[in-house]
Formats: C-alpha cells, structure tokens, sequence
C-alpha cells in the first residue's frame, strides 16, 4: 500500500514509523531484524531504508596505494524486500542522485516495481566525504526535482529509453525532503520551499522534513508551504538527542538550531545515559504537541539502535 494510502485510511489517526540504516558489509541482518523486532508492536505501516553514498578507499597494492570506490552499506532494495517478506510492513527505499546514473536509478526503480515495493523517498543526496559540495554523478541528477520527474515518468510507462506499453506500468508513491529550518545550501527558507514547491509540482506525493527539535519551526514551515500552494502530506520527522556531542554534531552538520532549554538540560548531564534520556523525554514532548496537532505520521530517526525509539513509543502509541 501506498504511505498516502496509509494516511487516509487512517482518517486522522496519527501513524507511527521509522527509519533503518542498512548494515555495513560482513554484518548480518540480524542486526536490523533485533532493533525492528521491539517497535513492531507500535504496528508501523511502513518503515524507511536509507541508500549510502559511494566512497573511495585506498588499497595497498605492493606499497602502492589504488584508489577504488565501494559502498560500505549495500543492499537497500534487498533488505526492502526482506522486511516486507518478513514483517507484513510497506517499506520505502531511499533513492538518491548521488552515486548513481540515470540508467542505474531506473534499475533500481525496475527492481522495486519486480518486488512489490511501492514507495520511494527520492534524495538529492549529500556530497560525498572528500568533497565540500555536492557534485553531480555523471550522467546522474543533479536536483531530486528530476529525480521526482524520472519516477514519475516511469509511472506513466515512460522509460529513459523507451516507452514501454503494459498493464504493469509502475505505481510509485514519491516522497522528498523538506527542511522547516531550510536545507543548508538554501540562502533562504523561501528560496527553500520554492524548490520544495517545484518537487511537488513534478510528482511528489508527500514531504518528511529533516530533524527539529522546536515544534513552532515545524508549524511555520507547515503553514508557509500551505500559503504557497503544497497540500501533500507533510511528516515529520524526529531524532531524539542521544550522545552529549550532538550538541555540536547536529547544527554542523544539518545547520539547524536547538532550543535552549534542550541544550541545558544536556549540559547538565553527566553521562551520555543521561544524555540519551533527555533525548527521549524531549522527544516525548515534542511527540506529543505534534500528535495532538493531528500531523498524519511521526517518523523517528533510529540510527540503527531501537532502545530509545521504543521508550518514546510507549508513550505515544
């Protein structure tokens, strides 16, 4: 089923899910399966997979260094299936520019439509390690804006080369980022919700917003993206604070603000147990003013470890 599906047939009912991160190579899936295991009681309809970047890694060679790309964390479409095999549960594939072709994107998307999978979260994608900006793959997108217009072609039998006539034509439901505190390249959050604007407008079906930690940022940029005209689905999303430096990882990284209170309560930790318990007592309470808002989903951030996101669904689900 579609994620918009799952969201009106819920009438108004606030839904639960989340997002996994694939285990790097030589791990076992078990892994993935142990952290799902105890948030399948909140009866998620559909749970994220996130897709890596290439990365280059230097192998010696004789004394010779030869510089080879990999992935760390393959097998996003497999563990896809896995887990719908497994759970009963929709799951949402991670599909970026980066990294990959256009010819390689629709494989991916030919896969997903192989397997039953009829979500995907369509991503820019970020830079890769060694580089400060974001740079096109060749013969790759360079916006998730025509990343949405591939996916959306597909669904209309439209393929890069060749339109293919078929009663089994895809049926994607397309998601994309929205960042209430804009995406860090943006100069502005207007600027950021025109480009917000213009995914919709290509064919995307619903929006997950980057983490927040101030609820009010998450209403403004609700009600700014209504006044301009974007009426899909907007979720969410949360990552609870979990290690003393996020303080400083997380607006590095995702330039985005936290509440001052939040920041005192964490430096008056002593321990990253400590902090990781006020990371789910804050995401508690954010949870909460956001349910009673009648948002359509909240999706957690999981990072690979459950323990947490299960405290905060107790509460709320």
């Amino acid at each position: 089923m579609k994620v918009t599906e799952h969201i009106k047939k819920a009438e108004g009912k606030t839904l639960f899910s989340f997002e996994i991160i694939p285990p790097v190579k030589g791990r076992s899936i078990q892994e993935l399966y142990d952290n799902i295991d105890p948030l399948m009681e909140f009866k998620p309809p559909f749970i994220d997979v996130t897709t890596s970047r290439e990365e280059y890694v230097y192998i010696d060679r004789d004394g010779l260094l030869d510089k080879r790309l990999t992935r760390m964390r393959p097998g996003t479409v497999g563990i896809c299936a896995s887990i719908q095999h497994k759970y009963g549960v929709d799951t949402v594939p991670h599909v970026l520019c980066g990294g990959f072709t256009k010819e390689e994107t629709e494989y991916v998307l030919v896969d997903c439509q192989y397997l039953g999978i009829q979500n995907v979260m369509a991503l820019r994608g970020d830079a890769r390690k060694e580089e400060q900006y974001f740079n096109p793959t060749k013969g790759g997108h360079a916006y998730a804006s025509e990343l949405v217009k591939q996916i959306h072609a597909l669904n209309h039998g439209n393929y890069l080369h060749d339109k293919v006539e078929t009663v089994h034509s895809a049926d994607f439901c397309i998601g994309v980022a929205g960042y209430p505190e804009k995406h860090l390249e943006a100069p502005s959050l207007i600027t950021d919700l025109k480009r917000l604007q213009e995914k919709v407008e290509a064919g995307a079906d619903y929006v997950v917003t980057q983490m927040f930690f101030d609820n009010q940022k998450f209403f403004e940029f609700v009600e700014a993206a209504k006044k301009m005209g974007i009426n899909v689905p907007i979720i969410p999303g949360i990552k609870p604070i979990a290690v003393k430096r996020h303080l400083q990882l997380l607006p590095q990284v995702f330039k985005i603000d936290l509440p001052q209170d939040l920041i005192d309560a964490v430096d008056d930790c002593s321990t990253n147990a400590d902090v990781r318990q006020v990371g789910i007592e804050w995401a508690i309470q954010q949870s909460k003013e956001l349910k009673a808002a009648g948002v359509p989903v909240l999706h957690y951030y999981s990072m690979g470890k459950s323990d947490n996101i299960e405290a905060i669904a107790k509460e709320l689900f």
